[in-house]
C-alpha cells in the first residue's frame, strides 16, 4: 500500500475525528471533501470530480462510497477496508445507493454530520443528497470539523512541509538565472515546475502564477505567455509541493531599473510582513494578522491597492485550490497556535500607474516567533 504516514499516524487523526464527533452526538459523518479522505485514510485520487463519500460512523468503522474506477485507488492509496461501488449508467442517482449504503449500516433515524462546503460536492449532487436523506436521518452541516483539526501539523506532517519547502525554494532557484530581458515566461515556468518534479515532488492544487508586464498586476494564472522587455516586472507565485502538501512564496520581481513606485511598494510590503511576524504567534488571531496588514497599507496610503486578505493556512490540499479553509480576513477569530503553516502574501497592484509588488513565504508557527520556511531573503529581486 502508498500510505505516506504510519498506521498510527492515522489512528490518531481517526480519534481526534471521534472525538468531536462525540461532542457534537453525531452517529455518523459524510466526507466530501478529498483532503478530508486524504488526511483521514491516505486515499489520493482526482476522482472527486464524480460522486463520492466516505461514511465514517462514531464506533470508528469506515466505508467508501465511489465508482469502479477509483475502486484500486483507494485500496493501493488509503486504510479504507470497506468499498461499495455505485454504478454509471443513465439517469444514474448516487445518492439513493448513498441512502440504501447507509441503511445497511443502521444509520435510519440518526444524526449525521455532512460535509457541505467543498467542490467534491456540486450543487447537483447536494440537492440529490438532501432529497434523498431529508427523511432518513437528521443532517447537519460540519463542513469546518476536519479542516479545523488540520489546522495544527503532526510532526510527521511538518516533516512533508520543510520537504515542500526546499521544493519551493529550488523552483526559485532554477527561475533566477532565466529572468533577463528577452526570456519567455513558459521557459521560466517550465523551470519552476520541473524542478519541484525532478525532485520528487507533486502538482500542485492549483497553478502557479506567473504574470509579466501589465500580467504582472493579476493574481490569478491565465492561459497565454510572453517575452520579458528591457524593463520589466514578472510576478510569481508558486509552491513546492510534497505528497500534497504545499508550501507556497511570491515575489515581483525586477526586470531592469526599477521605478521609484517599485521602491516604494516594496517598503510597504517588507515593513507590514515585518509587523505581521509580531502577530503571527499564540495569544493573537488570524483577524489580528489582518488588521495588522490593513493598518499599515491605510498608514501607508495603500488601501485602494490593497486586497481583502492576506494569506491562508497551507497544508494537504487538492484542485482547484491550496489554500486551506482558514484565512487572515477581518473579523476572523481563529486563534493562531503552535505547527501551523501559514502564508502571509503582501499583494499591491496599482492600476494607475501599473506597477506591481507581491511578497511572500510560509512560516511555521511556534510558542514565540514564527519560523520562516525559506531559505531566501525577503530582499527585493532585481535581474
Amino acid at each position: 500500500m502508498a500510505l505516506h504516514f504510519e498506521r498510527e499516524e492515522y489512528n490518531w487523526r481517526l480519534r481526534r475525528l471521534l472525538d468531536v464527533m462525540a461532542d457534537n452526538e453525531l452517529d455518523a459523518v459524510l466526507l466530501f471533501s478529498q483532503e478530508s479522505m486524504y488526511w483521514l485514510t491516505g486515499y489520493d485520487t482526482f476522482g472527486f470530480c464524480f460522486f463520492q463519500t466516505l461514511v465514517v460512523k462514531s464506533d470508528g468503522s469506515m466505508t467508501l462510497l465511489t465508482r469502479s474506477a477509483d475502486m484500486r485507488q483507494a485500496r493501493h492509496t488509503s486504510t479504507i477496508e470497506k468499498i461499495v461501488l455505485w454504478t454509471d449508467r443513465v439517469n444514474a442517482d448516487p445518492a439513493m445507493d448513498l441512502k440504501n449504503l447507509l441503511n445497511d449500516l443502521d444509520l435510519l433515524g440518526s444524526n449525521i454530520g455532512v460535509e457541505y462546503d467543498t467542490h467534491g460536492l456540486t450543487g447537483s449532487d447536494c440537492h440529490k443528497l438532501d432529497n434523498q436523506l431529508q427523511s432518513f436521518a437528521e443532517l447537519s452541516d460540519v463542513s469546518p470539523v476536519i479542516s479545523r483539526l488540520r489546522l495544527v501539523k503532526s510532526p510527521a506532517e511538518i516533516d512533508y512541509i520543510k520537504t515542500a519547502a526546499g521544493l519551493a525554494d529550488a523552483a526559485l532557484d532554477e527561475a533566477l538565472p532565466l529572468i533577463a530581458p528577452g526570456t519567455d515566461e513558459a521557459d521560466i515556468l517550465a523551470a519552476m515546475q520541473g524542478a519541484v518534479f525532478s525532485s520528487g515532488g507533486d502538482y500542485p492544487a492549483n497553478e502557479f502564477i506567473i504574470g509579466s508586464g501589465s500580467d504582472a498586476l493579476l493574481c490569478r494564472y491565465k492561459s497565454g505567455r510572453r517575452k520579458l522587455g528591457e524593463n520589466d516586472q514578472l510576478t510569481l507565485e508558486w509552491a513546492g509541493v510534497y505528497g500534497h502538501y504545499h508550501v507556497a512564496m511570491m515575489r515581483t520581481v525586477i526586470v531592469g531599473k526599477p521605478t521609484e513606485r517599485h521602491l516604494e511598494l516594496y517598503d510597504v510590503c517588507r515593513e507590514t510582513i515585518s509587523e505581521i511576524e509580531e502577530v503571527l504567534r499564540p495569544g493573537h488571531t488570524f483577524g489580528d494578522v489582518f488588521a495588522t496588514h490593513a493598518s499599515i497599507m491605510e498608514h501607508r496610503g495603500m488601501t485602494r491597492h490593497r486586497l481583502n486578505a492576506c494569506g491562508y493556512s497551507l497544508g494537504a490540499r487538492f484542485a482547484p485550490s491550496w489554500m486551506e479553509r482558514e484565512m487572515f480576513f477581518a473579523g476572523n477569530t481563529q486563534e493562531i497556535r503552535p505547527d501551523m503553516s501559514l502564508f502571509v502574501h503582501m499583494i499591491i497592484m496599482d492600476s494607475e500607474t501599473n506597477t506591481a509588488m507581491t511578497l511572500g513565504q510560509t512560516y511555521l508557527t511556534s510558542d514565540d516567533r514564527p519560523a520562516p520556511l525559506s531559505a531566501h531573503t525577503m530582499d527585493l529581486i532585481v535581474r
